[in-house]
C-alpha cells in the first residue's frame, strides 16, 4: 500500500518544542530567544572518512558526494537528509507517517523537559509529552535476579543452537526455543527438574530464560545481548545477517533495538522491530537497492511492526493499570566492500573503530534525546547535559504514540579497514566517547567478532550492568568469504 509522504515538521523551540513560524524571533509559548539557536548544518548524505578510498564495487549506485582528506569531526545530525534510491532519485525529505494520531486526541509536541523541571524518572509518560524515559518505572535495584547468573552456568547448548541457525539469515536473537523434549535440570542446584512454569521442583529457583543471554554469528558479523545485572528481563533484541549484492559482492548487516521500559511490552517491541528490519534488508539488498535507501525503508518496516502491537486486543496485553503503546529505539548498519551506512531512531548508537588504533575513531549517530537537544541548542555543555538525570529522556522512538517517524541515515566511505560497533545505551553508558569505545574493542575483532562482542558485554557487566546490554560488530570492508550464498 502506498503512503503519502510526511510533510516536513515546523521548526520547534529548543526550550519547550512549541512549533514556530518562519521568521519568529522569540518563542510565543515560553519567550525563548531564538537568535541564540545555532543554524542547522548543511546536510551531505554521503561523507568520506579519511583519504579517498575504493568506492562501491560494481553496483550501479548514485555517485557519492565529493571526498575529502579529513576525517569528519562530528557525526551526521538528525537533520541530515536521507540518501538516494537505486534509480538515483532522492528519498523523501522525511519518512511517511508511521503513527497517526487518533482523531480527537491532542497532538503531542515531542518537547524536551524544560531545564529546571523535576526529573520524571520512573513515571509513565503520556503520548502528549513527546518524551520517553528509557528507564523502568521503579528503580533497577528493586529487581532481584531471577536465578544465578546464566553466564556461569555449565550448559551452553542454547548459544550453540543460535550459532547454527545464523548461517546466511537475519536471525533475531531470542527466537523461540525449538525444545528437545528432554527434562531440563536446574542451573542452581544441578539436581532438580524444571517444571513447565520454569521453576525448579527441588529448590524453587526460577530458571534463566532464553532471552536473558543471546549470542549469534552470521558470516563475519556477530552480536551478543544480555539482561544485565539489575533488570528483571531483557528488553533488547537484535538481528544480524549477510547476503550478496547483484554483482556478487558481499554485504553484512546488523540491527539493534532497545525496548522503552516505560512502555507496555517493550521486549515485544524490540523483537518485532529487529526482525522486521532484518528481513527488509535481506530482501532489498540482493535486488540492488542502495544500502542507505534499504536501511531507511527497513526502519519504516520496523515502525509498522511495532505499531501493529498496539492494535492487539486488550486480552492479549499485560494487565497493568496504565497502558501505553509498545515502543523501542533502533539502530542499524549495512556494510559492503566500499560503503558503510548507518540508520537510527532514538539513543542507540553506532561507532567507527579503525583497525589501526592510531587513527581516530568516530561516533556515527546523534542521539534523539533530551541531552542531545540541550547540547544542540547551546543551552548546556555535553558534560553537563549527560550528567543530568534527564539525559536519557528520548525524543524519538518507534511506536504507535510517536509524534512522527523520522529515520536518520548517513553513509560513509572509510579509507581503511575497521569495525562498526552497533549498540544500546547499556554498553555506551560505560564507554560513551568514541575514544573510550575504541579502547575496549579487542584488537582481533576482525578474526573473532563473537569473542569481541562478548568482551564488550562483559565490560558493561563489570561496570555495573545497570541496563540490558546489546552489541553487534560488523567488519569493514565486508569480507568475501562466507557471504552471498543463496
Amino acid at each position: 500500500m502506498s503512503q503519502m509522504p510526511q510533510q516536513a515538521a515546523p521548526a520547534k523551540c529548543p526550550s519547550c518544542a512549541e512549533p514556530l513560524e518562519s521568521g519568529d524571533l522569540f518563542c510565543g509559548a515560553c519567550g525563548y530567544d531564538l537568535s541564540a539557536v545555532p543554524a542547522a548544518p548543511q546536510d551531505h548524505p554521503t561523507l568520506t572518512m579519511g583519504a579517498p578510498g575504493v568506492g562501491p564495487s560494481g553496483v550501479d549506485w548514485p555517485p557519492p558526494e565529493p571526498e575529502s582528506s579529513s576525517t569528519p569531526a562530528a557525526p551526521h545530525l538528525p537533520t541530515d537528509l536521507p540518501g538516494t534510491d537505486s534509480g538515483g532519485k532522492p528519498l523523501p525529505a522525511s519518512a511517511p507517517h508511521g503513527s497517526p494520531v487518533p482523531p480527537g486526541s491532542p497532538a503531542p509536541h515531542g518537547s524536551p523537559v524544560p531545564p529546571g523541571s523535576p526529573a520524571p524518572h520512573g513515571s509513565p509518560v503520556t503520548p502528549a509529552s513527546g518524551v520517553r524515559f528509557d528507564r523502568p518505572p521503579v528503580p533497577d535495584d528493586d529487581y532481584a535476579l531471577q536465578a544465578p547468573d546464566p553466564r556461569v552456568a555449565a550448559s551452553a547448548t542454547g548459544n550453540a543452537e543460535n550459532a547454527e541457525n545464523a548461517e546466511n539469515t537475519a536471525g533475531a536473537a531470542g527466537a523461540e526455543s525449538t525444545g528437545s523434549g528432554a527434562a531440563q535440570v536446574c542451573v542452581a542446584c544441578r539436581a532438580g527438574r524444571v517444571d513447565d512454569d520454569g521453576y525448579c521442583e527441588n529448590c524453587g529457583h526460577a530458571q534463566p530464560r532464553e532471552r536473558d543471554h543471546m549470542e549469534q554469528e552470521s558470516g563475519p558479523v556477530a552480536a551478543v545481548s544480555d539482561r544485565g545485572l539489575r533488570h528483571h528481563r531483557n528488553e533488547d533484541a537484535f538481528a544480524v545477517g549477510h547476503t550478496a549484492l547483484p554483482d556478487g559482492t558481499p554485504a553484512v548487516l546488523a540491527v539493534v533495538c532497545d525496548g522503552v521500559s516505560s512502555a507496555t511490552r517493550p521486549d515485544e517491541a524490540s523483537m518485532a522491530a529487529s526482525r522486521a528490519a532484518g528481513e527488509a534488508l535481506l530482501a532489498a539488498l540482493p535486488q540492488g537497492t542502495h544500502p542507505q535507501a534499504a536501511l531507511h525503508e527497513a526502519i519504516v518496516a520496523a515502525s509498522h511492526a511495532v505499531n501493529a502491537l498496539a492494535d492487539e486486543p486488550t486480552s492479549a496485553r499485560e494487565h497493568t493499570p496504565h497502558q501505553n503503546a509498545p515502543a523501542c529505539t533502533i539502530v542499524g548498519s549495512v556494510v559492503t566492500s566500499g560503503l558503510l551506512v548507518v540508520g537510527w531512531v532514538g539513543d542507540s548508537r553506532a561507532y567507527w573503530v579503525p583497525a589501526d588504533r592510531s587513527s581516530p575513531p568516530a561516533r556515527l549517530t546523534e542521539d534523539d534525546s533530551w541531552a542531545a537537544q540541550m547540547v544542540a541548542a547551546g543551552l548546556m555543555s555535553e558534560a553537563e547535559a549527560y550528567a543530568d538525570e534527564r539525559a536519557h529522556a528520548i525524543t524519538g522512538w518507534l511506536g504507535a504514540d510517536a509524534y512522527e517517524l523520522e529515520p536518520h541515515t548517513a553513509s560513509f566511505k572509510p579509507d581503511r579497514p575497521g569495525v562498526v560497533v552497533v549498540c544500546t545505551d547499556g554498553l555506551w553508558n560505560y564507554a560513551e566517547s568514541a575514544e573510550e569505545m575504541s579502547e575496549i574493542v579487542p584488537a582481533d575483532v576482525a578474526q573473532r567478532p563473537l569473542h569481541a562482542a562478548r568482551v564488550l558485554v562483559g565490560h558493561a557487566l563489570d561496570g555495573g550492568g545497570h541496563d540490558n546490554v546489546t552489541v553487534a560488530l560488523l567488519p569493514f570492508p565486508a569480507p568475501s568469504q562466507g557471504a552471498g550464498s543463496a
